[in-house]
């Protein structure tokens, strides 16, 4: 099987722009993900998603802790049952542990169920090498074993694939010309060529999705029968599994089982759900008993296990939701996200199962979109995770030149700001007098040129300060302003409209002049150090005790602020007083909407036709959904769009890197945006602004792109 992982970032982007050009991959994975979304949420309407979800976080967390216990425990009542128990520390200690058993068993064929544990360890390589003959039985499984491709989706291994490419494989497997288009003949043929394999299969290995230890027993949750045929009729039967699927007892797993289904495909339950405890009859063996063995797999889940906040990745069900909503994963797929594991999630285990190596650049192709964390059956927090990852990266291996220039610069906010500053005059012979940079040569675009570079503002927010903070003599609130670099240096004015709102309902707001970026882009680079540092500045410009609120007009600061400033400062600054700051930073919409209480009799609609781009890290970041909405059609006309909370491919420096799929995101989301009949999108992250409105300049369209805040300020009664 085929499994590479990129070495370089050069090289990395070609294999995606080569996935890229797959229109029927991107045109299969597109279908799937807004199918999914849909479905998705239907099947969560009948239970409690997030009871559900906090309940497996907070059983698998005490797993986690009892990994040991729990292991001793299913190892003695499984021997109790007859079944015979190993542990195994690596990959390779597996691989010979399988080997063996099928040796002492006299086994010629193997027959497999899906299992990414085995995956994991490369069994059915190492298998073929020992002189087994192996077959995949899952029908996703034994197709890609014929074109001998790892899998592209922890649950839909063949996703990539279309019946074409099939037809051909069964063609050359058959050796009999198969229709495409007869997609029944082409699954009778499956159940032919598998049925054979089954009858004559002398050890089935399957994977397992629960071990539970009081009942020593093994679980596989399947769509297709094979995992029961591959577990019953050969007399031998091995099961792997990794020792995070230990979980105590069946409830536990029952409580899982409601919500992997739903997460992995939208079903209220897969057509099999088997738990095998103990070895069952079987005709073919001397004393009428199945042989059965069940192999844990170690490979670093021990170290896993202790770190205190990676060990939320054994929370994972393997469901795979975390790549069926990445708006990455939905354009290049599984084999260019991910080495065996895909995904979200596979970005992190990669880097613990297989190494660093292969992770260092992987684990750059995350957007940051939060869209995973939002899903995860068991919680996990894998934006952090994979933010981590970066850092212990650039600690080790250092950052590369481009993250240690922005590190150096960030970190002293004069010379930042100076620079910035600089910029604002340097640009002009690029500008033209306009909002963007329309006369860079072409080689400083490269593959940027998607968009419209944006203009810095001649005046900086800061330096207007002076001249516009409202003089408000009894205020009802009492606020400071957190800029951002991109508001305070290239769209001022959005900073303006806020205040002026503000003012205007006696607010008393405040600019603190000492500080600077939010640290966000720093850490999606890896640069904790410096991240950390500038994080320590903001926290000395402002006195949260004196306000009743630290507004942002810029979603990623909010949640930057507020949910990544306390991990990342813990131990390094005054707890009490980051917990201060971080309760007082409120996003703009939810300010002027829940705090100010504004309603539709506050505005004069305009009768503006808006539609609305949901920001990553309004809807999932801070959890904001009605504010901005019911602000829209306050002021103007609101006119939902599709797909509204899916991301723009902004995601700051990540556009930077990957410009391919920031591009590609970008066009489909301005396609989402004109199909409205809008003339107005608004959003409430600068950010956003600045990757939608430099797509409406490229491409010429007539929206215009504003954030919320101005449209507020346009339509606000007086």
């Amino acid at each position: 099987m085929s499994h590479t992982a990129p070495k370089t970032l050069s090289d990395y982007r070609k294999d995606i722009d080569s996935a890229l050009e797959d229109s029927f991959l991107r045109r299969t994975l597109d279908t799937f993900a807004v199918a999914y979304r849909a479905n998705r949420e239907a099947v969560f309407k009948e239970v409690d998603e997030r009871g559900l979800i906090k309940q497996i976080a907070d059983a698998k967390d005490d797993a986690c802790k009892h990994m040991e216990e729990l292991y001793e425990q299913f190892r003695r009542v499984a021997e109790e049952r007859g079944v015979h128990v190993h542990r195994a520390a690596t990959a390779e200690d597996a691989n010979r542990i399988i080997a063996s058993i099928a040796r002492e068993n006299n086994v010629k064929r193997v027959i497999k169920s899906k299992s990414m544990t085995a995956e994991e360890i490369q069994l059915n390589p190492y298998l073929e090498k020992e002189g087994f003959i192996v077959d995949e039985t899952d029908l996703g499984e034994w197709i890609i074993q014929l074109r001998h491709e790892g899998p592209s989706h922890m649950v839909m291994p063949a996703i990539h694939l279309s019946r074409y490419q099939v037809a051909d494989d069964f063609t050359k497997e058959t050796g009999v010309k198969q229709d495409a288009e007869d997609i029944q003949r082409l699954v009778k043929v499956a159940r032919v060529q598998l049925r054979r394999k089954f009858i004559n299969g002398d050890m089935g290995i399957s994977g397992c999705n629960f071990a539970v230890a009081e009942m020593g027993a093994v679980s596989t949750v399947t769509n297709e029968g094979n995992a029961r045929m591959v577990t019953t009729l050969p007399r031998v039967h091995v099961a792997i599994a990794g020792l995070d699927k230990l979980v105590p007892n069946l409830e536990v797993a029952l409580t899982a089982l409601q919500v992997l289904p739903r997460n992995a495909t939208a079903q209220r339950l897969t057509a099999y759900a088997t738990f095998m405890a103990g070895a069952g009859e079987c005709g073919a063996c001397e004393d009428n008993k199945k042989v059965m063995h069940v192999v844990f797999l170690d490979n670093g889940r021990t170290e896993i296990a202790r770190d205190p906040l990676f060990s939320q990745i054994f929370r994972c069900v393997r469901c795979g939701a975390c790549a069926n909503v990445c708006p990455v994963f939905r354009l290049v797929g599984g084999h260019k996200m991910g080495y065996i594991y895909i995904g979200a999630i596979g970005l992190i285990l990669t880097y613990f199962f297989h190494g660093k190596d292969k992770a260092k650049v992987l684990c750059q192709n995350c957007v940051g979109c939060e869209s995973c964390k939002n899903v995860c059956a068991g919680g996990i927090d894998l934006p952090r995770l994979i933010r981590e990852i970066r850092s212990r990266l650039t600690d080790e291996q250092g950052g590369g030149v481009e993250g240690t220039l922005m590190a150096a610069v960030m970190k002293n906010r004069k010379m930042f700001h100076s620079l910035l500053k600089f910029a604002s005059y340097a640009q002009k012979p690029f500008t033209g007098g306009t909002q963007f940079q329309r006369h860079l040569p072409a080689m400083f675009l490269g593959k940027h040129g998607f968009k419209a570079l944006p203009a810095i503002a001649n005046e900086a927010f800061r330096d207007r300060w002076a001249k516009i903070a409202p003089r408000v003599a009894t205020p009802r609130y009492r606020v400071a302003i957190f800029g951002g670099c991109a508001q305070d240096f290239i769209y001022p004015e959005q900073l303006e409209a806020c205040v002026k709102v503000l003012g205007a309902r006696g607010v008393a707001v405040e600019y603190p002049m000492a500080q600077t970026c939010c640290g966000l882009p720093l850490e999606m680079m890896g640069q904790r150090k410096t991240s950390v540092d500038v994080a320590k500045q903001n926290l000395e410009a402002f006195d949260a005790s004196k306000y009743d609120a630290i507004i942002t007009l810029c979603a990623s600061c909010a949640s930057h602020l507020k949910h990544v400033y306390p991990h990342i400062l813990e131990g390094k600054a005054d707890a009490a007083r980051v917990q201060l700051f971080s309760d007082k930073v409120t996003d703009y919409s939810s300010f002027v909407h829940d705090v100010l209480g504004l309603t539709e009799k506050d505005f004069n609609n305009s009768g503006e036709k808006v539609t609305y781009h949901a920001s990553c890290h309004i809807c999932r970041g801070l959890g904001v959904t009605k504010a901005p909405r019911d602000l829209i059609a306050d002021a103007a006309t609101y006119v939902p769009c599709a797909e509204e909370d899916v991301c723009c491919g902004f995601g700051g420096t990540y556009s930077m890197k990957f410009p391919e799929i920031s591009g590609t995101l970008l066009a489909k989301k301005l396609k989402h945006i004109e199909e409205t009949g809008a003339s107005r999108v608004v959003m409430d992250c600068p950010g956003c602004v600045m990757q939608l409105r430099g797509g409406v300049e490229k491409q010429g369209m007539k929206v215009k792109v504003s954030h919320i805040a101005e449209l507020v300020a346009e339509n606000l009664k007086h």
